[in-house]
């Protein structure tokens, strides 16, 4: 696919995902309307049935109470008043029943086959134990009872509610109840209005986003241009940036080569040549030379070695990284006779080895800039186990600075940490008064 090609589809791409992650979340408020919809008029119905089936009860408590309340308790009285609750029927499949705190039908005026059956594990459809729950809920609850049960006017089971209430003078278990299939048409009906709504809204717009899409067609297009170059402006500046920071380290090794070990061999090799003109004329100072020219040597030797060792040090590979920041700290110690202390607080070596790198280089640069600029007296090294991260804390008593120096073109040594903590996604803050400058930096590693 060409350039223009793939430019085009990434500024029309954004607009389509919107528009179909619109309708996505259109569908699930909507799923949600219908659902918060329909529970409210399945609770508006349900408040009203419950008032109506406790008026029921009443009414059938009334219509026994003479006898409830005559303070009897034989056969013939609990007889008398079965027969009533009997009769007192209410609709086409509105009925009362009775049942013992033991789960015994005592009367049940459509389902006669049930009287005189202990029915405490009798369950629904559902698997659900209904005539317990029923002795619970009146006991304990506050009377009211969902379950599946058969309508008598259609012989099928659909579900229904219940209202019963304890007679504890005679131990009974009163109750009646309303079959609520006619909820359910009323929620279905609700959901089909919401969803006829939603349809019309997601075609409404679906026609608004196919008129956005040849609208933003152009402008999307340019705005990906524009955004082209721009990135190639950036992908330069860097490019020059690197070529620059290789020019900057090879004129500094270039520098150290010229100005230390260049010189250093040219002097050895002039004290080598007199002490050979001095042995092949017998004189006995030419062995003192040979001797003080090989000594020099030495030193030129260590010299190659520290440059050597700033560029990569070996004990970085070898032995890991905290042999490699005592070393350097020790180095920076003799060289400036600065009190520099190391506190090692990682209980286990860092397995990656660009992170080591990073933080070798980090410390190396700050030790660089305390060297050049603080004038203090004492730097301490702290690199710590934070959670899932590596803390490394540098903190020197120099003079201090001013921390916005590291946006401008001055703070080449902060940009240089900044950029490197930045490219481990890591977190960099410096902060520096007279007599305490503190870098601190955290950087996420993967624990095994």
């Amino acid at each position: 696919m060409q350039l223009k090609y793939k430019i085009v589809t990434l500024s029309v791409l954004p607009l389509i995902v919107s528009v179909l992650f619109i309708c996505v979340l259109v569908f699930a408020q909507s799923q949600k309307l219908e659902e918060d919809q329909a529970k409210l008029i399945e609770s508006s119905i349900l408040a009203a049935k419950q008032a109506e089936l406790k008026n029921y009860i009443e009414l059938a408590s009334s219509l026994i109470a003479p006898l409830y309340d005559s303070g009897k308790n034989d056969e013939a009285t609990k007889n008398q008043a079965l027969d009533i609750l009997a009769r007192a029927n209410f609709g086409v499949d509105g009925y009362f029943f009775v049942y013992t705190r033991e789960g015994k039908n005592l009367m049940h005026p459509r389902q006669s086959s049930l009287v005189g059956k202990d029915l405490l594990g009798m369950t629904d459809k559902n698997g659900f134990p209904v005539i317990r729950a029923l002795l619970e809920s009146a006991q304990h609850g506050d009377g009211f009872q969902r379950y599946a049960w058969e309508k008598p006017s259609t012989g099928q089971v659909t579900e229904k509610l219940s209202y019963v209430v304890m007679l504890d003078q005679w131990g009974w278990m009163l109750g009646t109840g309303i079959y609520i299939d006619d909820v359910e048409v009323a929620t279905k009906k609700s959901r089909e209005e919401v969803a006829s709504g939603v349809l019309t809204t997601v075609l409404a717009i679906s026609s608004f986003a196919l008129i956005a899409v040849l609208v933003v067609f152009a402008g999307g297009l340019m705005l990906n241009f524009t955004e082209h170059r721009l990135a190639d402006r950036k992908l330069c500046a860097l490019n020059q940036r690197i070529v620059n920071l290789q020019e900057e380290e090879r004129s500094r090794v270039s520098r150290e080569l010229h100005d230390g070990i260049s010189q250093q061999l040219v002097s050895i090799k002039f004290q080598f040549e007199l002490a050979c003109l001095e042995l092949q004329n017998g004189q006995g100072s030419g062995l003192e030379n040979l001797r003080s020219g090989t000594a020099r040597l030495g030193d030129a030797i260590g010299e190659i070695r520290r440059i050597s060792h700033d560029l990569r040090p070996s004990l970085l590979d070898t032995l890991g990284l905290s042999p490699a920041i005592d070393q350097l700290v020790a180095e920076f110690e003799q060289r400036t006779g600065i009190l520099a202390h190391y506190e090692r607080g990682i209980g286990e070596p860092i397995n990656d080895k660009n992170i080591s790198v990073t933080l070798f280089r980090i410390i190396q640069e700050a030790l660089a800039n305390i060297e050049r600029h603080s004038r203090a007296s004492t730097v301490i090294i702290s690199l710590l186990d934070a959670k899932d991260a590596i803390a490394l804390r540098i903190e020197d008593n120099g003079v201090g600075f001013d921390p916005g120096l590291m946006d401008k073109s001055q703070g080449i040594g902060l940009r240089n940490i900044r950029e490197r903590v930045d490219h481990h996604l890591g977190s960099f803050t410096v902060s520096s008064s007279p007599g305490s400058t503190e870098i601190i930096v955290e950087i996420p590693i993967q624990r095994a």
